[in-house]
């Protein structure tokens, strides 16, 4: 393939995509349907002139046939005034007009099998350009519809990726988060609960413990028949209890600080 072949070629191809890229539907068929609307006036202009020749041709073979039968009638006339002579120079004129009339009836048939061709092909073209209009408007229609789905698809597809979705999901996130520390909130309440509870159970084992100590520190009951020793004669086992108190005392007051601590 020589270089101008291929540059034809190239240039071909791209004029070709540049022409369907320019060809917009709608407007194309608009154009189809005045193309064909301009050919349809020139069809009707064209059987108009065909059936006006028609006509005219009719009238010029019915004159001719006039001619025929005046001529026949004026040779007779002749022939019956005895004028041979006459009748012979009419008959030469009916002749003339028969053979006129011959190719006038040749070319009336012809010009009768065109304008009916001419109007059939009319009706077909009229035919024509009403289905093509209906088709039109259905295919507008058509066209309407797959922009206007285009156009939806190509707005889905950029909801995506746009700040409107971003900011639906920036919101989510927020909720999400919200509904997170709501969540943690109410555990964190309930285990603050648990542990109140857990030290007022705690507290009250201390409680206990406190009093089982007092009760095992307080000196055992005397008998109600045991003679009692005069105040003034104490022994000197007696002398002690008081360092035993001072000494349960200071315990006492260790485990209190103890449980403030706690």
């Amino acid at each position: 393939m020589g270089l101008f072949d291929r540059i034809k070629r190239v240039v071909s191809a791209n004029i070709n995509d540049l022409v369907n890229k320019a060809e917009d539907p709608e407007k194309m068929l608009e154009q189809a349907i005045l193309e064909m609307q301009e050919d349809l006036v020139q069809l009707r202009q064209g059987v108009a002139q065909a059936i006006a020749a028609q006509k005219r041709t009719e009238k010029q073979y019915n004159d001719a046939q006039n001619e025929i039968n005046k001529w026949q009638r004026n040779a007779q006339l002749a022939l019956q005034k005895g004028d041979e002579n006459l009748a012979r120079q009419a008959l030469e004129r009916k002749k003339t007009f028969t053979e006129t009339g011959t190719a006038l009836k040749t070319s009336l048939d012809q010009q009768s099998t065109q304008v009916e061709t001419l109007k059939r092909n009319l009706i077909q073209l009229e035919s024509k350009i009403s289905e093509a209009k209906t088709k039109k408007e259905m295919l507008k229609a058509r066209i309407t519809t797959a922009k206007a789905q285009e156009q939806l698809e190509g707005m889905v597809r950029g909801m995506n990726s746009s700040s409107a979705m971003a900011a639906f999901e920036r919101m989510e996130e927020k909720v999400l988060m919200q509904e997170a520390r709501a969540q943690s909130a109410a555990e964190l309440a309930g285990s603050d609960l648990e542990s109140q509870f857990a030290k007022l159970e705690a507290g009250s084992d201390v409680d206990d413990e406190l009093a089982a100590l007092k009760a095992s520190l307080l000196p055992p009951a005397t008998p109600a028949n045991q003679n009692l020793l005069p105040p003034e004669q104490t022994t000197p086992s007696q002398t002690t209890p008081p360092k035993s108190n001072e000494v349960v005392d200071a315990e006492l007051e260790s485990l209190r600080k103890q449980l403030d601590q706690m």
